[in-house]
């Protein structure tokens, strides 16, 4: 995957995601910073220094893989351990490093006793026992089921802002870049979108595929376009369902379906010109066959990509 150019400054503590599709350069990005990959131009730097052509071993980044990488022969000690130099200083950086992954006293287990969010603690304490600078993580909780999924997000950004360690990971879900990350990078085709606080990609998106990607988005075009406020012929409304509601006035449509969610429901919407769009209501909000009008509390204009190609 080609990837760039692209400029980008992490604040030193902060944790940053880097979130996009399939086959949009994150990973990829993640293993230049790690230096599995070799950049054809352009400079990385930890804090002040330049490796951009530092091998792997001497750039002082943690990695956890995705599948975690533990050799499933040693146990956890063994694993935590692996590649520190010295038995005495490596006895107590694993110690160290259990205890801040909450697993003290784990040292003697094997990889096949552990849950799988305790084998994810193993492989981050492994990455941080070395002490580095930065932790690189490649979709860390992808193994993991959703239940589990949701706890072990919110102890793992607890346990990176303890250790106050500069965090880069990698993911494809808008959750968990939002629940994890200070900042949020969205890649797009080996191109950087837009960088910045979760609020603000949401509400600021700076192009229709950020808005698109980054949580639900109706597209309005045309004439419903306009009905919702729209003035120039070259850009398209975005609207979030939540920020749509019913009432007596508006963009005028049939509801084709009802979603039930618990708290809310979506309902899908056709308007008279055929397009379809989602708001999110109080579940008795509309019936599935009625008419209804629908008006937009918050707008996004932005413009339209298509269009212009």
């Amino acid at each position: 995957m080609t990837v760039g150019p692209i400029t980008l400054d992490i604040a030193r503590g902060e944790i940053l995601a880097l979130l996009g599709p399939s086959g949009s350069g994150k990973t990829t990005m993640l293993r230049l910073l790690a230096g599995f990959e070799t950049a054809d131009g352009g400079r990385i730097a930890v804090a002040t220094e330049d490796v951009t052509n530092v091998p792997p071993a001497r750039r002082r980044c943690g990695m956890v893989f995705q599948h975690y990488a533990l050799f499933p022969h040693l146990d956890v000690g063994q694993n935590v351990g692996f590649g520190l130099p010295g038995s005495n200083a490596r006895d107590a950086k694993v110690t160290a490093a259990l205890n801040l992954v909450d697993l003290s006293g784990f040292e003697r287990r094997k990889v096949h006793e552990l849950s799988g969010g305790q084998q994810q603690r193993v492989a981050l304490a492994r990455a941080l026992a070395p002490e580095p600078r930065v932790l690189l993580l490649d979709e860390p909780l992808s193994n993991l089921d959703p239940t589990l999924r949701e706890r072990t997000r919110r102890e793992l950004r607890q346990l990176i802002k303890r250790v106050g360690i500069t965090t880069v990971f990698v993911t494809h879900e808008q959750e968990e870049a939002f629940d994890l990350g200070d900042r949020v990078a969205v890649l797009n085709a080996g191109h950087l979108e837009q960088t910045g606080s979760p609020e603000e990609l949401y509400e600021h998106p700076s192009s229709l595929f950020v808005a698109s990607f980054v949580g639900r988005a109706n597209v309005f075009r045309g004439a419903a376009a306009r009905a919702l406020g729209l003035t120039r012929p070259d850009y398209v409304l975005v609207v979030r369902p939540e920020r749509l509601r019913f009432g007596d006035a508006g963009l005028p449509g049939v509801v084709r379906e009802r979603r039930y969610t618990g708290a809310a429901a979506f309902f899908q919407i056709e308007g008279d010109d055929g397009q379809r769009f989602e708001v999110l209501a109080e579940p008795d909000g509309a019936q599935v066959g009625a008419r209804v009008y629908v008006d937009a509390t918050r707008v996004i204009a932005l413009p339209d990509e298509a269009g212009r190609r």
